[in-house]
């Protein structure tokens, strides 16, 4: 089976854990050959998509419950989100893996890895979850990630500025934050999460900069400047707005230019 389709197959699983060992198997596969195929999209290519379990409960974000992390409960919680983010991550990768024809090779080799190290991500998050005696399913969860990947389902351009470049790149701002609240906490397993954390915060940094780097590839394509396409798109497709405050650091490391971080800068 074409390679895109092997993501396309890994994206309509429901198990996670079937949905993880699909992927990481097709990331560590030999047979990659015509993975930049011009195209391997067909009529009907969406049923299915994305495979999904019946839980977690899915709910509006705001209807998520907070919850202390200064309870076992309240930090099973705050993973199990981190957890859903991560299982939704590997979603979406591989929805930008098999979705887009006409991408160059190198495209659809750098979201293949994205969607590993996503799996990876929830591999590791789930474990730990368990070690806490829950698991992924015990807590709602909300789908705003996914959202967006419906409304750039037609664009590749908008799904690199509105996926990875901005929602992705929130937690590279937020993961700190969550970091420091669980040192806080000072328990074992606050402390196992904040090295998870570690790991997941070193590769989201390459996650954003591929976004990036795509990103600016396709605005060179289509002759638009990327700097002035950019708050047109998140007009038009109603992303989220950015709020401070921002990891500049690791952002500077994910590509972004000095211009647009000067820019978040002005707004912490």
């Amino acid at each position: 089976m074409h390679p895109r389709l092997r993501a396309l197959a890994a994206l309509r699983l429901a198990d996670p854990d079937q949905k993880v060992a699909a992927t990481r198997a097709l990331a560590a596969s030999d047979d990659l050959a015509g993975i930049g195929d011009a195209s391997v999209r067909s009529a009907g290519d969406d049923e299915g998509v994305p495979g999904r379990p019946e839980r977690p409960l899915r709910v509006a974000a705001t209807a998520v419950p907070r919850r202390s992390p200064f309870t076992t409960e309240g930090r099973a919680a705050l993973v199990h989100a981190i957890c859903h983010i991560e299982f939704n991550a590997i979603n979406l990768a591989l929805d930008a893996l098999w979705r887009f024809d006409g991408m160059p090779a190198d495209y659809y080799r750098d979201w293949l890895r994205v969607a590993d190290e996503e799996a990876q991500h929830f591999g590791l998050l789930h474990a730990h979850l368990q070690a806490m005696g829950w698991r992924y399913g015990d807590f709602p969860g909300h789908d705003g990630l996914w959202t967006m990947c419906e409304r750039t389902r037609d664009d590749v351009l908008a799904r690199m500025a509105l996926v990875p470049r901005t929602l992705e790149a929130r937690g590279l701002d937020a993961t700190p934050l969550i970091q420091a609240k669980l040192r806080r906490v000072d328990t074992p397993d606050a402390h196992q999460a904040v090295a998870i954390l570690d790991v997941i915060l070193a590769d989201e940094v390459g996650h954003v900069a591929i976004g990036n780097h795509w990103y600016r590839w396709l605005c060179e394509r289509a002759g638009k400047d990327p700097e002035a396409l950019y708050p047109r798109l998140v007009a038009h497709y109603e992303a989220p707005r950015l709020k401070p405050p921002f990891n500049l650091e690791a952002r500077a490391r994910a590509g972004f230019s000095d211009d647009e971080l000067r820019a978040l800068d002005a707004q912490s």
